[in-house]
C-alpha cells in the first residue's frame, strides 16, 4: 500500500476543492480505536480558508516532541476546534466502531460554528446529516483532518498520563493504554482497572474475564 503525505500546501486535499459554498470546511478524526484501556477521543478542526501550518499530517508520523510544537499553532490558527470523547463503559456498551464514530460526531456538533463540508478520516461516514466526504487516510492527505488527528492524540495521551498516577501499576504513562507486553503483564498480575475495555476479546482479557 502507497502511503500519500502531503509534502507542501498544494497537496493538501483542501486545495483541490472546486464547489461554491464550501468555504468552511471541517477535518474530523480519532484516537483510541486500538488500546486495552482508556477513551477513544476525537476532534474536529477548522480554518480560515487557505491557512495551512508547516508539517501538519497524521500524527502518527510525527514524534511526541513534534505534536507539542505543532499543537498551540493549531488552536492558535484554527477557526474552531470540536472535541467529543466516549469512556470504557461506553465502548463496552456499543462496540468501538461506532463509539469512533459517535466521538466524531460529538467533536463536529461541538464546534461553534457550522461548517460547509467534514472530512471525515477512514471509510465509515458519521450518521448525523451533515454534508461529509470520507477520506480514506485522510490524516496524511487532508490538512484539517491531519491537525484534528494532532489535537486529538496530545489530549489523549496527557490524558492518559494523568490517569498513570492513579494506577500506576498499567505504566500508563508509557503505553497509553496501548496492549504492550508490559500492560499484559499488568492485566495478568493485577486484572483490570476501571480505565479497562472489558468488552475486548482475543488477547490476556480473556483470561481476565474468566478470572472475574
Amino acid at each position: 500500500m502507497v502511503v500519500r503525505t502531503a509534502k507542501n500546501f498544494s497537496d493538501y486535499y483542501e486545495t483541490k476543492i472546486d464547489q461554491p459554498g464550501t468555504a468552511l470546511i471541517a477535518g474530523v478524526d480519532e484516537v483510541g480505536r486500538g488500546p486495552l484501556a482508556g477513551p477513544v477521543l476525537a476532534a474536529a478542526v477548522v480554518f480560515h480558508p487557505g491557512v495551512f501550518i508547516t508539517g501538519v499530517t497524521d500524527s502518527k508520523c510525527l514524534t511526541s516532541k513534534q505534536r507539542d510544537v505543532l499543537f498551540p499553532l493549531i488552536k492558535q490558527n484554527a477557526m474552531a476546534v470540536g472535541l467529543g470523547v466516549l469512556g470504557p463503559g461506553e465502548i463496552d456498551r456499543m462496540n468501538i466502531l461506532q463509539a469512533s464514530l459517535m466521538a466524531m460526531e460529538k467533536a463536529v456538533l461541538h464546534l461553534n460554528l457550522k461548517p460547509d463540508l467534514i472530512l471525515v478520516d477512514g471509510n465509515h461516514p458519521l450518521r448525523q446529516p451533515f454534508v461529509q466526504k470520507c477520506l480514506i487516510q485522510g490524516d496524511r492527505l487532508s490538512h484539517a483532518i491531519g491537525a484534528a488527528s494532532i489535537i486529538a492524540k496530545v489530549i489523549r495521551d496527557k490524558l492518559m498520563e494523568s490517569w498513570h498516577y492513579r494506577f500506576p501499576q498499567y505504566n500508563f504513562f508509557k503505553n497509553k493504554g496501548y496492549g504492550t507486553q508490559e500492560h499484559l503483564a499488568a492485566l495478568r498480575k493485577y486484572g483490570p482497572c476501571p480505565l479497562h475495555r472489558l468488552s475486548f476479546r482475543g488477547t490476556v482479557t480473556d483470561e481476565i474475564h474468566q478470572a472475574v
